[in-house]
């Protein structure tokens, strides 16, 4: 099979590469092309802090993600996090604790894209376990970064044993780096998809035209995902991907997982940082608005 064959196979299956002046006419159910994810957000203090900032700089946060998981908080941090959250009507997303990253496996220590493995049934069990106590604490998002984890959880949905409004989020450290990905997500029950780090836009258009769930996307990545720094990329971004949740990492930042008091001021700062880096990035998009 030549190339012009292997495109023509794709195109039989739905799998067209849009062109160049590709434009999504996805929405978020109140009409918005976009919004703002501030990652990292590592429990209350930090998520408060956040708030704080997005006040003071006039920017809407919409939903935060936390990376040190459900295992590292106690019922009362989540109940604190959730209030927060329904005063500001912001989504709070909280990652799925055992991963192979800090698993007793070798593999993940050499190779961050099997970070968020579950390695084996008893880590599967531990993940349905945070999944369970997250939802009956009110959690209505989770960031799942195993592909069997996200498919039982999916199934868990459908025959009712989770909320049907339960989001589930796939992580970074899940590859997302084309089409076909993206679609077999989806069908595993993923309702938000966190794309891999480097695709240029026009994989954006691709998978955007199989997929009907928001997107998201690092603008800024950290630098254990890359490092890209992507602000003038997400006019187009936002025009291909809609609906698209713009996610602020930062480059030359530390890796603060599992967070903790002993890291509390650097997670609080790291936190305001991204902020203003949203606001940074709101300002091209309303640049654009302007011409």
């Amino acid at each position: 099979m030549n190339l012009r064959e292997a495109r023509l196979l794709l195109a039989e299956r739905g799998l067209i590469t849009p062109a160049q002046d590709f434009t999504s006419k996805g929405r978020f159910a109140d009409g918005a092309q976009y919004k703002v994810e501030i990652p990292s957000c590592e429990g209350p203090a930090v998520m408060r802090t956040v708030l704080d900032e997005a006040a003071a700089r006039g920017v809407t946060v919409h939903r935060v993600s936390q990376g040190s998981g459900v295992m590292m908080l106690t019922d009362g941090e989540i109940d604190e996090m959730l209030a927060l959250g329904a005063d500001h009507d912001v989504e709070v997303c909280l990652f799925l604790g055992p991963r192979g990253a800090w698993d007793t496996g070798g593999q993940a220590k050499v190779s961050a894209a099997v970070g968020g493995v579950a390695r084996g049934n008893e880590m599967v069990a531990a993940s349905l376990c945070d999944a369970y106590r997250a939802v009956e604490l009110g959690v209505r998002s989770l960031l799942v970064g195993d592909i069997g984890v996200l498919e039982l959880l999916g199934l868990l949905k459908k025959e009712g044993e989770l909320p049907a409004d339960l989001v589930l989020k796939t992580s970074v450290l899940m590859p997302l780096p084309n089409a076909p990905t993206a679609a077999l997500y989806e069908r595993l029950g993923a309702t938000s998809l966190n794309v891999s780090t480097d695709l240029p836009i026009n994989v954006l258009a691709e998978i955007r035209a199989v997929t009907t769930v928001p997107i998201d996307m690092y603008i800024e990545v950290p630098d254990d995902q890359g490092g890209h720094v992507r602000f003038y990329d997400v006019p187009d971004v936002v025009r291909v991907a809609a609906p698209v949740y713009l996610k602020m990492g930062l480059r030359n930042a530390p890796n603060i997982y599992p967070v903790g008091a002993h890291l509390a001021a650097t997670a609080e700062a790291l936190g305001r940082e991204r902020v203003r880096r949203a606001e940074l990035i709101l300002r091209l998009l309303a640049e654009q608005d302007e011409e």
